[in-house]
């Protein structure tokens, strides 16, 4: 596969994210699902509350068909799917609890996790049973880790790790489409490089949808995708590093989103033991909203840091 047989889903995804929003978002604004605020969230995102949110299943949508018309719908696109989609259903249901019940928390987080988990498993059988190497490949040795039974315990923990992280970063219009459609065309090189031709179609598929999804989420947005999109961008995105044998480069590749749940982590841990807190507010694109940036200045930031921080993935990735 070339770059040019990429453009295909690319193109195909983009265009029925494109053709989905005004079809979808009148229907989402009709049906009342709009964005609830946290209360203790910047005061300029109250003027976001109502805006139609579970826009991820424009995302998801395109991605599905895209992915399936050009791709040869072998065990890994199964994987690819079961994880984008798997993720994106538990984030659907967070979603529609939060409208029906009007309030700004969904499912609990034993309740979310239990989700989580299960889609999780369901992944770990798959790979067992195509066969998937059980070992984690090291950049910068040329060597490979082997883990046995205890690769499938790390493929869960990566999943719902990452996924949360990929999660905290959606809090800004166009953050999370912008930045996940610079990892996911990094991990579309990088599967291209292995010779992992459906994992290539799913990522340049995801590329295309979440841009398509970019037009309408960009500032100001006309709908936000919600944990059903964050959600089943994080899932996918873990099982294609997975798939290309890249776990350890997503860490660098989605540096973005490795950051805003460190600032979640260090935020908690800080205020629950000194009583004082690290950030204005966390995840981080709050605390940078906070001391004076606008919103477009945190958005275009981040995702010239996810640039920055893919490019050098792709480097490591050639040379070593």
């Amino acid at each position: 596969m070339d770059f040019k047989e990429m453009l295909f889903p690319l193109g195909a995804a983009f265009v029925l994210a494109l053709l989905a929003g005004p079809l979808l978002i009148p229907v989402l604004r009709a049906l009342k699902f709009g964005q609830q605020i946290r209360k203790e969230g910047p005061q300029a995102h109250m003027k976001k509350a109502g805006t139609p949110t579970m826009g991820g299943t424009i995302i998801l949508l395109a991605l599905a068909l895209a992915a399936l018309r050009f791709s040869d719908k072998t065990p890994e696109l199964v994987i690819l799917l079961v994880a984008s989609l798997g993720y994106g259903l538990v984030g659907f249901l967070d979603d529609y609890i939060k409208i029906v019940f009007k309030r700004s928390l969904g499912l609990t987080a034993k309740q979310k996790l239990a989700g989580q988990l299960i889609v999780s498993l369901v992944v770990c059988y798959l790979l067992y049973s195509i066969g998937h190497p059980t070992e984690i490949r090291i950049p910068f040795f040329d060597t490979a880790l082997p883990l046995g039974w205890f690769y499938y315990l790390f493929v869960i923990l990566f999943m719902l790790g990452m996924s949360n992280a990929v999660n905290f970063t959606d809090g800004l219009d166009g953050l999370l489409s912008g930045t996940s459609a610079i990892a996911f065309g990094a991990f579309a090189i990088i599967a291209m490089q292995m010779h992992e031709p459906e994992t290539a179609v799913f990522t340049a598929a995801m590329v295309g949808a979440v841009l398509g999804f970019l037009v309408y989420n960009a500032h100001p947005a006309k709908v936000f995708m919600g944990d059903t999109g964050s959600l089943g961008i994080g899932g996918g995105l873990v099982a294609a590093s997975i798939l290309t044998h890249s776990e350890i480069l997503l860490l660098l590749i989605g540096g973005v989103f490795v950051v805003e749940i460190l600032s979640v982590i260090i935020q908690v841990i800080s205020f629950k033991t000194r009583g004082k807190r690290v950030f204005k507010m966390s995840p981080i694109h709050h605390h940078f909203e906070l001391v004076g940036w606008s919103e477009w200045r945190v958005v275009t930031t981040f995702w010239v840091a996810g640039l920055v921080l893919a490019a050098v993935g792709l480097y490591i990735n050639e040379v070593f």
